[in-house]
């Protein structure tokens, strides 16, 4: 999958192609139902695939801090696009002159000349351009113009209800672990370099990998079940805790792992974390015997949900979690 960083970066070759726009926070069900629409349009006019994102995404620009809690930074992103086939991904910076064209400029100077696009698939809800302005209507008209079909995907729904960055969002805050699963077709991830921490699990007999996340927030904040990817013996069963560590009075938000039955050193590898199912909600406890306690209280726990699964592969994770 080529990256292409800019639409500075956009050179001849870059044009011809069929496309499709948005955030593609999560790349969730719906996101993948355009981009398997968009790769048979393209296997039939053979050209490459390319979806256009935005750093950073529009409401991060407009909306002042706090904005809701991206599902996946950047690498992630890409990272989920390469595995469904995506051939090439433009980054387009927002920024002041970006939110500043119209619609029609949009069009014409980034769709028809940069990338001479040839299909356009883009959800129900797009809208683009200065105050928002473009629509589907636009872009449809536009095409005509310009000889490009413009496809519009309609909703994709899940138990009855449309799959959406913000549903999924929201079924993590709420510990349904099952239920984003659901909605973005695999379990939630999360993804980062192992890098040297306090050493405090270590001294404590609970050695952990701390994973830098690069992120203000997080979707989701506890203690979970997890499985572990990026090492020899993947995927590796493990206690999970995401948040500020209140008990030694932490103030950034960090993700810990400690593997169970595991003695390697993982410092510099890029892992993938799986969350499979939430034990607990972070806690201060009042001294480091009683938290200890509880992280031991945390790992039979998960040994015991590993168990339950091992013996029935075939029921969700959220029953496996449950049945105790």
């Amino acid at each position: 999958m080529e990256v292409v960083r800019g639409l500075h970066n956009l050179r001849p070759r870059h044009r011809g192609c069929v496309a499709t726009l948005g955030n593609f926070d999560g790349v969730h069900l719906g996101h993948q139902v355009v981009i398997g629409q968009l790769a048979e349009k393209a296997q039939e006019l053979r050209l490459p695939t390319l979806a256009m994102i935005f750093e950073p995404q529009p409401l991060e620009y407009f909306r002042p801090p706090p904005v809701p809690a991206r599902l996946t930074r950047l690498r992630e992103k890409l990272m989920a696009l390469r595995r469904y086939s995506v051939d090439r991904v433009l980054i387009v910076r927002f920024d002041q002159t970006f939110a500043a064209m119209t619609a029609e400029d949009f069009i014409d100077r980034v769709l028809v000349e940069k990338l001479g696009v040839r299909y356009l698939v883009v959800g129900d809800d797009f809208r683009f351009g200065r105050e928002r302005r473009g629509d589907f209507a636009m872009l449809a008209a536009a095409g005509q113009r310009h000889g490009f079909p413009v496809v519009n995907v309609h909703t994709y729904a899940v138990d009855g209800e449309r799959v959406s960055s913000t549903r999924v969002r929201d079924r993590l805050a709420a510990g349904d672990l099952a239920g984003a699963e659901r909605l973005l077709g695999r379990p939630y991830r999360m993804s980062g370099r192992v890098a040297h921490g306090d050493k405090l699990g270590r001294r404590l007999g609970i050695p952990t990998a701390n994973i830098h996340l690069h992120r203000r927030e997080t979707p989701i904040r506890g203690v979970f079940v997890v499985e572990l990817f990026g090492i020899d013996g993947e995927p590796w069963p493990g206690v999970a805790s995401i948040g500020t560590r209140p008990t030694v009075n932490g103030t950034r938000v960090l993700l810990e792992v400690h593997l169970l039955d595991f003695d390697r050193d993982l410092y510099g590898a890029h892992v993938h974390v799986n969350f499979l199912h939430k034990l607990r909600e972070e806690k201060r406890f009042d001294s480091i015997d009683e938290m200890v306690r509880r992280i031991h209280d945390d790992i039979a726990q998960a040994r015991d949900f590993f168990h339950r699964r091992d013996r029935d592969p075939s029921a969700p994770a959220s029953e496996a979690g449950r049945r105790r």
